[in-house]
């Protein structure tokens, strides 16, 4: 399977609402999506049981699967459940983990996908990858685009905040994702799509001026949407571009140097906010401080649990991650040294904008 699947579809169907859970019925029943009501559903552990209880009136004799791990294996096994029988559609209903699954295992069979999202921890449900564990680490992989995105908002209230605060960190962070694609298309010439980048960089920005809280309706409908057009904008340019730069480098080597130390939103949210520092770009850094500070989200490396020097150490490990990729940090390839010193100036700048 290639790394990534192109594709410029866009979802039939994009809510972000309460209630989507237990109401599937009337979109199940569009015949876009299902021309004779012959759906797997595929849920999580723990709250799966729960989801089932809820939507069991509106699927009818649905087929319902429990998947668990969010791992490569289990997709697998998964797609060979599916290709027992005919199915219109695969319906994932969950978090992230559920949701890569499930898209997955449906781009190996060739099976439409529904996605209803119950966490807004990252932009994966609507994106055209899947992140799945396996023997070695965690892969990205290349997945159809799901044909319908729902995300049911009573779920995500109720939800872990910490979770809402990571797809905030996700979301923000294309900003800068977007500013390294730039970057790479006037140093090196690499293609730019406008388009992509218009709809990351749209979304990013409406989550990043947003007065609300994560408490708020309002403000989980824009960072739903803000997820969802990042998701999109990868599909539209064929490639995660829009919505991993510098940031997601970073994430990457403090996964491989230090696993464990966070969730994947609020490592690329700290990236991006020292990746924007290291451009220059002063007021775009000042904004996305202090929207980072108010949710909560990390702004220091000793906000994840890390030191300055593991922090200087992932610094350096990045561009090893993602080879083919050109950011601020090839850009500048900096020392240790210079990595030290620039983290130093950073920690100040830090201080004069959050006190």
């Amino acid at each position: 399977m290639p790394l990534l699947a192109r594709t410029v579809n866009t979802p039939l169907v994009i809510e972000v609402r309460r209630g989507a859970v237990a109401d599937l019925g009337p979109l199940l029943a569009d015949r876009r999506i299902s021309a004779g009501g012959d759906v797997a559903v595929v849920v999580g552990p723990g709250q799966g049981e729960r989801i089932v209880e809820l939507c069991r009136p509106s699927l009818g004799a649905a087929d319902v699967f429990t998947v668990a791990g969010g791992t490569i294996d289990a997709a697998n096994d998964l797609g060979d459940r599916l290709r027992r029988r005919h199915y219109d559609a695969v319906v994932g209903i969950g978090g992230g983990k559920t949701i890569d699954t499930a898209k997955y295992a449906a781009t190996r069979y060739g099976i439409p996908m529904v996605t209803v999202a119950t966490s807004l921890a990252n932009d994966g449900i609507a994106s055209p990858t899947a992140s799945l564990d396996h023997e070695g680490g965690k892969g990205s992989y290349g997945v159809h685009i799901p044909i319908a995105v729902i995300v049911d908002l009573d779920f995500v209230e109720n939800g872990p905040d910490r979770q809402t605060q990571a797809g905030i960190g996700d979301a923000v962070s294309n900003l800068n994702a977007c500013a390294d694609w730039e970057l790479a298309h006037e140093v090196r010439g690499e293609p730019i799509d406008g388009l992509a980048v218009t709809l990351a960089r749209t979304g990013a920005e409406a989550l990043l001026n947003h007065p609300g809280k994560i408490t708020d309706d309002s403000f989980l409908t824009t960072l739903a949407e803000a997820l969802i057009m990042g998701g999109i904008a990868s599909s539209v340019c064929g490639s995660t571009r829009p919505a991993s730069g510098g940031d997601h480098e970073i994430s990457h080597a403090i996964d491989r140097l230090h696993p464990g130390t966070a969730a994947h939103g609020e490592q690329v949210g700290l990236g991006a906010l020292f990746c924007t520092f290291l451009r220059g770009d002063t007021d775009r850094f000042g904004r996305l401080a202090h929207c980072l500070h108010r949710h909560g989200l990390a702004t220091t490396p000793g906000d994840l649990g890390l030191t300055d020097e593991q922090f200087v150490d992932a610094v350096q490990f990045a561009p090893r991650t993602r080879p083919d990729r050109y950011t601020i940090l090839e850009h500048l390839a900096m020392s240790p040294t210079e990595t030290r010193e620039r983290l130093a100036d950073y920690a100040g700048a830090i201080r004069d904008h959050l006190g």
